[in-house]
């Protein structure tokens, strides 16, 4: 079973390329955002908690968060490995998942980050923002802020991986199907 985090700051294609490459190479797409809106949609005993510390404005726990990745691994059969999006956002978040994946013989085997320049990641934003109405991309200081989190919260977690040989950069500039072809090549290396 392989494991890829797949990351980028936001408007880098992400959700799009794991999605396509989930189908390709039959692995489970972990969307933490996707999977924390189902368990509270179904009304689970994790959704409720998690419910109730949202609804305060507040973080959901890392503890909390990596407590829903594990029930899902633990239930999924006839996957290849998983495909992490959105998750880790932060180095402590990366150890807690590999030591919750080491618990299970697994392990964190591949790193897949998205390069694409600011302009480009400002332009699909406001593009995204006209087609599907997200408000969160359609002001450009917004937009600024959500590239300044990344930078500061997330980007550590390539010098970490990059440190364990995890690292692999991949051009997110030109079409979808160009991009989904170069990331697949990086796939094909690691399975």
């Amino acid at each position: 079973m392989v494991n890829f985090l797949i990351f980028g700051p936001p408007g880098s294609g992400k959700g799009t390329q794991s999605v396509r490459l989930a189908e390709k190479f039959n692995l489970t797409h972990l969307s933490t955002g996707d999977m924390l809106r189902a368990e509270i949609a179904a009304g689970t005993s994790l959704g409720k908690r998690m419910s109730s510390i949202m609804s305060k404005g507040e973080l959901v726990p890392d503890e909390v968060v990596i407590e829903l990745i594990a029930s899902k691994i633990d239930k999924t059969k006839n996957t290849a490995g998983f495909l992490f999006d959105g998750f880790p956002r932060t180095v402590e978040q990366t150890v807690s998942l590999e030591n919750m994946l080491e618990k299970r013989n697994m392990k964190i085997d591949s790193m897949l980050v998205l390069e694409v320049d600011h302009d480009e990641l400002v332009k699909r934003l406001l593009a995204r923002a006209e087609l599907s109405g997200r408000p969160d991309d359609k002001d450009p200081a917004v937009i600024e802020s959500r590239i300044d989190v990344y930078k500061s919260k997330t980007e550590p977690i390539i010098d970490y991986c990059r440190k364990k040989g995890l690292y692999r950069p991949v051009n997110g500039v030109g079409a979808i199907e160009d991009i989904f072809e170069r990331l697949s090549e990086q796939i094909r290396i690691i399975i």
